[in-house]
């Protein structure tokens, strides 16, 4: 046996007596989740049920503020907000955005979907930033206060969302729904699906399906405390107000840099109900907020160590082991991974090593086997087939929300996970343990977001003729009389304007909520030609859209179509600038085309969701 083999023999047995409790502790889980589900299918006893769209309806809108913290997000909060407001199917709400002095260009972006939204305040915080997450949303919450006191209102319940999100078009109604018998009601959050390839974003669809389909659902079931996610969380007025008397006011601990996961703990113990709603597909879409989660490593390790810091470490030193048992035990799940993820990497490692040596050694013609005797093997083969009964469980979760094909990937994603999540433990650890040195307390740990472009969001689309009987143009009866007698192949607006029933504008003020853009009509005077033509000619007619303003980092286009993902690569060709649409008529871009382009042939109508 060389030095090597000896070294890494001497590491097994503590390894495998690790691997083997862990591994106990996760089938613990797993079986209780196993026989919840088996209970539920059998004798329906404790199965969770969803409300019908008849019983949302029923229960008054009580008034929400969407608490919303940024920092650096001007290039995605303007289209986070125009979707989310498009698409929500409630109407007694407010988005309350906290920004930062020094962070202008977010002030800015934030400033212009105000102007235009009614129902979006800016809340600019009374000092620079990035402090953190939880300093930013306690001064947006008091901005909230300031709105109440000045309007006469009270907001009922407090929903919190970050920059990226996609929230479900019935979130606010089911959270509404429920938050007449909890405090805290916590939406699934799932991350959006992308290419097999994506390993790294992979990683999270692999974690958030199982910990959202298995784990959370049994420490609500075993009565453990509820982690907020920080997205999708609902919160009633008096949970909060509970928060506040107990904790100087700061609803929010703005030395955490995971205060969602804070919070969910400190209203267990303040005595308030929590609820975790279960995974539900509605028209085959789950009922979750969405978002895109970072897809290189660098910034995955980067997000997951401010996880560990937050979740394992500050919680750790500011509540110890504290309660009862099954606060410790839950306590234990959330923080085993500071020894379990160096380990687990050890492991792989050692793994990797032994299939070498043993393809090296069945080469030479040397033969393995397994001794009676040899209770470290036969402890390593009993860790193996618990990691192997678990790849199992998670493949199964994920292959309800992604797919097969894409749980196929599942095996390698978690060896590509554990090297993640080791080097985010080792980062969390040098950040820690240095704030903690210099008696400073860790700093927000920024992750850099994408929002979804329109292919993810075309099953969120609300269809037009609804838009359009939702806001009184025609009655629904209206509506499915001229989708029957409109022309194959001829869009609904297209019908409905050419025919007479409405005009122009009408469509397109629907158009605009249904597909997340704004709408405005645009008089030649108000543009400059050097504006006008910073397009070349060809791409103004290819795509018809034509530049109009320029402001704060900005390029704003305007045209009759929605923008497509080609259109967009094309356009991002011939200026730095991030690019803004807007919605225009197509007789108000002719006019603007024969203003500043040379004639050209007649208009088209913009694309729409037909029903």
């Amino acid at each position: 046996m060389s030095a090597v083999d000896a070294y890494i023999a001497a590491w097994l047995v503590p390894l495998a007596i690790w691997l083997l409790v862990s591994g106990a502790d996760d089938l613990f889980v797993d079986l209780v989740y196993l026989a919840h589900r088996i209970r539920e299918r059998f004798s329906r006893a404790g199965a969770f049920t969803v409300p019908a769209a008849a019983e949302l309806a029923q229960v008054p809108e009580k008034r929400i503020a969407v608490l919303v913290p940024l920092w650096r997000e001007h290039r995605v909060i303007g289209r986070m907000l125009d979707h989310n407001l498009a698409s929500t199917r409630y109407t007694n709400y407010d988005f309350f955005v906290g920004c930062y002095p020094n962070d202008a260009p977010t002030v800015d972006a934030v400033g212009e979907v105000a102007a235009r939204a009614g129902r979006v305040h800016v809340s600019v915080c009374p000092h620079d930033g990035p402090t953190s997450k939880a300093d930013c949303l306690n001064w947006t919450w008091q901005r909230m206060l300031l709105y109440e006191e000045q309007r006469g209102v009270r907001f009922d319940l407090i929903v919190t969302q970050d920059a990226e999100d996609l929230m479900h078009p019935e979130s606010l109604r089911w959270i509404n729904y429920y938050a007449d018998r909890y405090d805290m009601v916590q939406l699934p959050v799932l991350p959006l699906p992308t290419g097999w390839r994506q390993f790294t974003h992979g990683v999270y669809c692999d974690e958030f399906a199982e910990f959202q389909t298995k784990d959370v659902p049994v420490r609500q079931l075993l009565g453990g405390f509820i982690p907020s996610n920080g997205v999708g969380t609902g919160y009633s007025r008096r949970g909060l107000e509970k928060l506040a008397a107990a904790h100087s006011n700061c609803i929010f601990d703005p030395l955490s840099l995971t205060e969602d996961y804070l919070n969910g703990l400190r209203l267990k113990r303040l005595g308030c109900t929590q609820l975790f709603v279960p995974i539900r597909f509605q028209d085959g879409v789950p009922v979750a907020t969405r978002e895109y989660f970072p897809r290189q490593v660098g910034p995955a390790v980067r997000q997951r160590a401010r996880w560990v810091i937050g979740i394992a470490l500050q919680t750790w030193e500011q509540y110890g082991w504290s309660g009862g048992w099954l606060d410790r035990y839950w306590f234990w799940r959330d923080r085993k991974g500071v020894l379990g993820y160096p380990v687990t990497f050890l492991a792989n490692a050692i793994l990797l090593y032994g299939l070498v040596t043993w393809v090296g050694s069945r080469l030479a013609g040397v033969t393995w086997g397994l001794g009676r005797a040899d209770y470290a093997a036969w402890a390593l083969a009993g860790t193996l087939g618990l990691q192997l009964l678990r790849t199992g469980i998670r493949a199964g979760c994920v292959t309800r929300i992604y797919g097969w094909r894409f749980a196929a990937g599942t095996p390698l994603r978690i060896f590509w996970g554990n090297w993640i999540n080791f080097f985010a433990t080792a980062s969390a650890l040098g950040r820690y343990l240095a704030a903690r040195l210099r008696a400073q307390p860790p700093v927000w740990l920024k992750t850099e977001h994408t929002y979804p472009a329109g292919a993810a969001l075309v099953a969120r689309w609300r269809l037009l003729g609804e838009l359009l009987a939702d806001a009184g143009c025609l009655t629904p009866a209206q509506i499915e009389q001229a989708l029957s007698s409109k022309p194959a192949g001829m869009r609904l607006g297209e019908y409905l304007v050419r025919s007479g029933k409405l005009t122009e504008i009408s469509v397109y003020q629907a158009l605009s909520r249904q597909q997340n853009l704004p709408f405005q009509s645009l008089a030649t005077e108000a543009i400059r030609r050097p504006v006008a033509r910073a397009l070349p000619a060809a791409v103004i007619r290819k795509w018809r859209v034509l530049p109009y303003r320029v402001a704060s980092g900005h390029l704003f286009v305007a045209g009759p179509e929605a923008p497509t993902e080609a259109m967009q690569h094309e356009l991002r060709k011939f200026t730095p600038l991030e690019i803004r649409f807007h919605f225009i008529t197509p007789s108000n871009f002719e006019t603007l085309r024969q203003a500043f382009i040379e004639p050209r042939g007649a208009g088209g109508f913009a694309c729409g969701s037909a029903g």
